[in-house]
């Protein structure tokens, strides 16, 4: 299925990887930094996203309108995302326009002018985004309680930062984070698609990258869990029709072997229209019309989470059935056929995403910069197979224990109340 994936490392560290695809016209190149928020200090919270957003503001050959225009000419969407614990660029263009393409995202991410009035003008954007969150309740609770989570370490800490942080990041202080933090030794290249690996090579050989630090690495930071991670919150506020609500617990991280069991846990509870909590929540008692589960996996810890909208006078019974849920699958396993359904779910969908190349360019960088090397495609989906019911229930277990178990609602609350006890797994 994986014609051929090929790297090199250059000596200033740059690791450049691609993934031939037969049969297609497409090429999505990718440039990923393993520098995120978790690795900023600080007094820096928001620089990375910061800088995300300023290298398309403009370089010492294109100004920000040409940057725009060259994107619609090649006929690609230029996409770019600021995460915990990596910054990436990436552009999905027909394979003859591969040269302009890596052109223009390597001027952008080498030469950025840090003007300081287009530093200004989105710091004003910025600060918008942020306040356009805190009137969003769903993604208000989520910011606050994954700070409430991770009390007191980098990844409790906002991607974008706060607007103070955000005031203060001048030409200077901007420049000097993105040339010692954004260099190559913290770059990895992807190219998947109709792609010459040599090609790529030589295109990444010919930066300008003198003037960035050598062999930089992201900042040091401590592995261990936050020692108070089970928040309880619960936010009253008169003006919400519909009341939000979380329920978490601490999670494998990406680099643990048990994660394709923590996956396949994640889609059994809520992870689609078959998941448990889909069919009792939604389609059997009708409280709520979103409700789901999902996990986020960094490379030394995780988080499982359940989320839902729902009417403030029903909260109390969706955190009831989501509890009896998880406390069932700790006590009584999983059923052979709920396994199975989601063994193929999961097969189907690694295979289907082989297909598009954004995916597979994607995953070079991911695996790489999480595991340090490219998973086999058989390895990955033997491990799929291998998975038993023991194993969910193993991962449960030491997952979804009652001191350990978070919650968050935000909604126009008159008399509800929860404690430690209703969380009883």
């Amino acid at each position: 299925m994986r014609e051929e994936i090929r790297e090199t490392r250059l000596e200033n560290g740059l690791t450049i990887l691609t993934d031939k695809m037969a049969g297609v016209r497409s090429v999505t190149l990718g440039f990923f930094y393993r520098v995120g928020s978790r690795h900023e200090p600080l007094e820096l919270n928001g620089i990375s996203h910061f800088i995300e957003h300023t290298v398309f503001k403009g370089t010492e050959r294109r100004s920000a309108l040409e940057i725009a225009v060259e994107t619609d000419r090649l006929g690609g969407n230029l996409d770019a995302f600021t995460t915990h614990e990596d910054t990436a660029f990436a552009m999905k263009i027909i394979d003859d326009r591969f040269d302009q393409a890596f052109d223009l995202i390597a001027d952008m991410l080498t030469s950025p002018r840090f003007d300081e009035i287009d530093l200004e003008s989105e710091q004003r954007v910025i600060i918008e985004e942020m306040k356009m969150i805190d009137d969003s309740p769903e993604e208000y609770l989520g910011d606050i309680f994954h700070c409430a989570f991770f009390p007191d370490h980098p990844l409790g800490l906002s991607i974008a930062g706060t607007p103070e942080t955000v005031k203060q990041f001048g030409s200077a202080m901007t420049s000097e984070y993105h040339r010692r933090s954004f260099c190559p030794s913290n770059l990895v290249i992807t190219a998947a698609g109709n792609i010459s690996h040599d090609r790529l090579v030589e295109r990444a050989s010919a930066m300008d990258l003198q003037r960035f630090a050598a062999n930089e690495t992201p900042n040091p930071f401590d592995i261990a869990l936050p020692s108070a991670a089970a928040p309880i919150i619960v936010e009253h506020r008169s003006e919400l029709e519909q009341a939000h609500l979380i329920i978490a617990s601490p999670f494998v991280n990406a680099r643990d072997d048990r994660r394709y069991a923590a996956d396949l846990l994640t889609n059994i509870i809520g992870g689609g229209t078959s998941s448990r909590l889909w069919q009792k929540v939604r389609e059997e008692r009708g409280l709520a019309y979103s409700v789901g589960s999902s996990a986020v996996l960094f490379s030394d810890c995780g988080m499982f989470s359940v989320s839902a909208g729902t009417s403030p006078e029903q909260v109390g019974e969706v955190v009831d059935i989501v509890i009896d849920e998880m406390r069932s699958i700790v006590r009584n396993g999983i059923r052979a056929e709920e396994l199975q359904l989601m063994k193929d779910q999961a097969r189907a969908s690694v295979l289907l995403g082989l297909e598009d190349s954004a995916t597979r360019a994607a995953t070079l960088a991911h695996m790489e910069m999480t595991h340090g090397r490219q998973i086999p495609l058989e390895e990955s989906l033997a491990k799929l197979a291998a998975i038993t019911m023991d194993d969910i229930v193993a991962i449960a277990r030491d997952s979804f224990q009652t001191e350990a178990v978070a919650f968050a609602a935000i909604g126009d609350f008159s008399d509800f109340k929860i404690d430690r006890d209703r969380l009883t797994i």
